[in-house]
């Protein structure tokens, strides 16, 4: 594969999200540590592509948040992951934007919820470019570092993508978790939005409206 259509294969692969990815960029890091491709010109591909993508998805949970919030209610796992997602970001706001990011599915969900929240799309934005711009890194850099270690380019994408999986999986481990407790809130809260308290999700949008993210 000649270089221009590797990186356009990059961009492909990172714009849409739930797109496996990551042996891809671990080995585009072994090859820039041997100097067949530029690693600036990767990074900034890979992280801004990834940043497009959020903002698309962004942009469209902002525009059609009924439509959206209706898909997510489809399922109580799906609906457990908006909600949850939606009271960190009330809670903790941009660096809970950044962080939910490296979480399993984290990607679209941070993006659906900030946008049928109306985040201020300035901090979405930088809180999105920050996440990415550390993914980049981080996982263009596994292949880059481990190769140029140990100089075997086939044995550092091997470790490369072994790292990745194991930080997925307790990503993974952490989402499993806190979905389990967001579905058993409900339930131990007492009846609380049907009347015994404040609605799951509710709050206040940034102009000051009350919003719930529940609500169709």
């Amino acid at each position: 594969m000649d270089v221009p259509a590797l990186y356009g294969l990059l961009v492909l692969t990172t714009l849409p999200p739930l797109v496996p990815n990551s042996a891809l960029l671990v080995s585009a890091g072994v090859l820039a540590s041997k100097g067949q491709l530029f690693l600036p010109l990767i990074l900034l591909i890979v992280a801004g592509s990834a940043l497009l993508g959020d903002l698309l998805m962004y942009l469209a949970a902002r525009r059609f948040g009924g439509p959206v919030r209706a898909w997510m209610r489809r399922k109580p796992r799906r609906r457990a992951l908006l909600e949850w997602t939606s009271g960190h970001i009330q809670r903790y706001g941009l660096p809970f934007v950044i962080a939910v990011r490296f979480l399993p599915s984290g990607r679209i969900a941070g993006a659906l919820a900030s946008g049928v929240l109306r985040y201020p799309l300035p901090k979405y934005a930088l809180g999105a470019g920050i996440a990415e711009a550390t993914w980049a890194t981080y996982s263009v850099g596994l292949g880059y570092l481990g190769s140029a270690t140990t100089g075997r380019p086939l044995q550092a994408a091997v470790i490369g993508f072994g790292v990745s999986c194991a930080v997925a999986a307790v990503g993974a481990a952490i989402q499993w978790t806190a979905r389990r407790r967001a579905l058993r809130e409900p339930s131990e809260g007492g009846g609380e939005g049907e009347g015994g308290g404040p609605r799951k999700g509710g709050g206040e949008e940034p102009g000051g409206r009350a919003f719930s993210v529940a609500a169709a």
